[in-house]
């Protein structure tokens, strides 16, 4: 079984543990960059299925991760809905903001598909890329934004904030609020099923922006929707892992999402302790949480790091990954070295 899958569906630590980064195709690296040029726009990229299948596969053969996750964005789910999607440089993504009855009414999902299926194109390429390419101990992990974060974006219309729009339609406007998670919900339900049907190996669900709830909203507004999400993808394909990753959630909100039924894994920011992995159950994989600052920074600070990670996850089933997403200033090298203290722990 490949090492990835085998921790997760075993639920049995592995040496060496597997391995995969988040953020791992995109700016640190030289080819990517190029390529990113060649195509004038991220969208361009992300729906071009043979140029993000090669992006999804330049880490794999430098590093011979062990997961190689599909170069994608959360925001597909809301530009398949109807909003307007826009990256501009230095600014994040743009998006015509979700605030009223009538903004929501002009969303729909009857154009869903024609946006779902160059992603399904593109899983398909990477899953024939890694057999082809000789990678055949590497799974393929689809993933999709979580509602509260994927709405957080669509409500305020833009990413350069902590989302007041988004907190303040929570507070006062409970039903248009709840409608639009329920559309979100539905869609990446949808989404995240023909990430399978197409290829995918596991899911990650991305929740960028826990750390902004209360513990009911957390409740509320993070797990339920992402609780319906686990259990319809189980219905269908119970033999596809999950993985769930609340950033910079707060200890409280992680021990929480560790009670989701039917999670396989819970992906740890960077800022967690590693004394709290006691807390956790054995029974749940745990995923993270090198600093990506350190992993910046390099030389023994990084080997230090890497051996404390695992020197702490060495009877529990783990999958080494960052807190967070690889810094675009990161040399390929310090990756190259991660991977080397990885491997000879």
């Amino acid at each position: 079984m490949k090492p990835f899958l085998d921790v997760l569906i075993n639920k049995k630590p592995r040496t060496p543990t597997p391995i995969w980064l988040m953020r791992q195709a995109g700016r640190y690296l030289p080819e990517y960059r190029e390529l990113r040029a060649d195509k004038g726009s991220f969208l361009n990229l992300v729906y071009a299925p043979e140029d993000a299948k090669e992006v999804t596969l330049q880490p794999i053969r430098r590093y011979q991760m062990d997961g190689a996750i599909l170069f994608s964005d959360i925001l597909i789910v809301p530009h398949a809905l109807g909003a307007d999607l826009d990256f501009k440089k230095g600014e994040g993504p743009i998006l015509n903001h979700v605030r009223t009855k009538s903004d929501f009414e002009k969303l729909t999902r009857e154009h869903e598909g024609k946006y779902y299926e160059k992603i399904y194109e593109t899983c398909c390429l990477i899953r024939k890329g890694l057999e082809v390419e000789g990678f055949d101990e590497t799974t393929l992990i689809g993933f999709a934004g979580a509602p509260w974060t994927v709405a957080c974006y669509l409500i305020q219309g833009h990413g350069k904030t902590t989302f007041p729009e988004a907190q303040r339609l929570l507070k006062e406007d409970k039903d248009l609020f709840d409608q639009i998670i329920s559309l979100i919900t539905d869609s990446t339900i949808t989404y995240l099923s023909g990430q399978i049907e197409a290829g995918a190996e596991a899911i990650q669900i991305f929740e960028s922006w826990a750390s902004l709830l209360g513990s009911a909203d957390f409740k509320q507004v993070s797990l339920k929707p992402v609780q319906k999400i686990i259990n319809a993808l189980k219905i269908k394909y119970p033999h596809i892992p999950i993985l769930f990753f609340p950033k910079t959630a707060n200890e409280a909100h992680l021990l929480e999402a560790s009670q989701l039924k039917g999670l396989d894994g819970l992906s740890l920011s960077y800022d967690v302790p590693l004394s709290f992995l006691k807390q956790l159950p054995t029974t749940l994989v745990t995923q993270g949480n090198l600093d990506p600052e350190i992993l910046l920074a390099g030389g023994e600070a990084l080997s230090k790091n890497v051996h404390d990670i695992i020197d702490a996850t060495r009877d529990r089933p783990h999958i080494f990954n960052l807190g967070h997403g690889v810094i675009k200033e990161t040399p390929p090298e310090h990756v190259a070295q991660l991977l080397k203290a990885l491997r000879e722990n």
